[in-house]
Formats: C-alpha cells, structure tokens, sequence
C-alpha cells in the first residue's frame, strides 16, 4: 500500500441500472458490469451535467492510488470490446492499465472478461481521451499509449475528427516517460499515411516498429478488415528528447 491512499479516500464510480445501447448486449455483461463495475470504472469528475465526457481540468489523477501501487502505466484510447485491453492485462500483470472507452456495451464486455480471467490491473475512464488527456495526467508519468484501430473518418471533410492529429500527438508526447512508446494501428490504409505524415518529420517522435506488439491479438474485426483487402498497419513511435547539446 502507497502513502497515496493515505492522503485522500479514492472515488469510484456509482454504477448506475444499465443501459442498452449499441444494440443487443448479452445478460452476462450487464451482470458483470452492474456487480463488478464499481471495481472497475473510475468516478472521475466531469465539466457541466452528469453526461458530460470532458473531465474537470483542475483534477490530477494519481494511478498508484487506484491500483494499490507503483507500476508502469499504460493509457488505450477507444479500447472497445478490451481485445487488446485484457489481452495485454494478462500478458503484463506488472503494468496498471486506464482505458478511455465512451461506449458502455464495450465496456461491460471487457468488464466481464477481465473478471472471469482475475485480472485486477485495468481501469475505465468514461471520458473524452482528447480532453483528459490535455490536464489529468502529469506530464512523464505514462510509459505506452495504445491507439488501435481509431475511427479513420474516411471522407474528407470528416479528417478533421481524427484523433490523430498534431495536437494529440503533443498531448501524447508531454505525456510519455521518456523514450516511452506509442503504440498505434488502423486497417485504413489512408489513415497509416496519415498517421505517418503526422508523425514521420516530427523531431519528438521516432518510429521504432512496424510489427505488431507481441501481446495484441488478432481481433474479429481485424480479420474482416483482412478478408475485404485492407492490409494492417501497426506503428509504434518512441518519444524523443530534445538535445541537451548546444546548437
């Protein structure tokens, strides 16, 4: 137990009667996530009404208070169903995982996963990752971001709300360890281009790996991405530290 968990009782969420969005969603995950979702989801404090997804700017979250220790901490954005999620909870039982997830149904199936499998190293945090990750973490305390299979918004004038972009790029970067990882992949392969030209002639990012992390599964949705001819494309870029040499 940290000296963390001394200064300020930790806040989890008040699960609430669940709701069926997205279509149907089995008994068995809306079981899991009405009776185990308190040990899962963070109760994070929210700007405006209870709906809200953009968190409180002045809050600074503490991990080694949620999980009970000090572990390398890894943030996946949009973690949908929890594929790469559980999976990588179970390879890495020496990380602490927080995953920003909107969509409930998604949620409690990984819920329902990671308590069938003992897993006790993942949180949930319901909230707009875009805008959390601007203020809730302090800068260096993170050592991977995961952003795997984000929406590619294929038409033009919707690229503008593709997460990766250059000012979620920096966002990223402030927070990574240093020569921390970020880890991403899409089945577009007009978004890899984009990502790439986002990343590629950066001087604080370095593109380390083209290979899939050891520990990400082959998804369903991955292997129909494959059957209708669009190739995978995982990248991951290393944070680089400006030179402490003079110019």
């Amino acid at each position: 137990m940290t000296a963390a968990h001394e200064e300020e009782p930790v806040r989890w969420a008040r699960t609430r009667s669940f709701t069926r969005r997205g279509g149907r969603i089995p008994e068995q995950h809306k079981w899991a996530y009405e009776k185990h979702g308190d040990a899962y989801i963070l109760d994070l404090p929210t700007l405006g009404d209870s709906g809200s997804t953009a968190i409180d700017p002045s809050f600074v979250a503490q991990p080694s208070q949620w999980f009970g220790r000090n572990a390398p901490v890894v943030l996946e954005v949009g973690s949908g169903s929890g594929d790469a999620l559980v999976a990588g909870a179970q390879a890495h039982p020496d990380w602490d995982f927080i995953a920003f997830e909107v969509w409930r149904p998604g949620v409690a199936q990984a819920i329902h996963r990671l308590q069938r499998r003992g897993l006790t190293n993942v949180r949930f945090a319901t909230l707009d990752a875009h805008v959390a990750f601007d203020t809730a973490f302090e800068p260096g305390s993170i050592a991977e971001v995961w952003t795997y299979f984000p929406d590619p918004w294929p038409k033009t004038k919707h690229h503008k709300r593709r997460i990766v972009g250059p000012v979620f790029a920096d966002r990223v970067n402030s927070l990574l360890s240093p020569s921390g990882l970020w880890r991403l992949a899409t089945d577009w392969p007009e978004y890899a281009d984009h990502m790439h030209d986002v990343l590629d002639d950066r001087p604080d990012w370095s593109l380390v790996s083209t290979e899939r992390e050891e520990s990400r599964p082959i998804t369903r949705f991955e292997r129909k991405g494959t059957k209708a001819g669009r190739p995978i494309t995982d990248l991951a870029y290393a944070k680089v530290e400006p030179s402490s040499e003079p110019s």
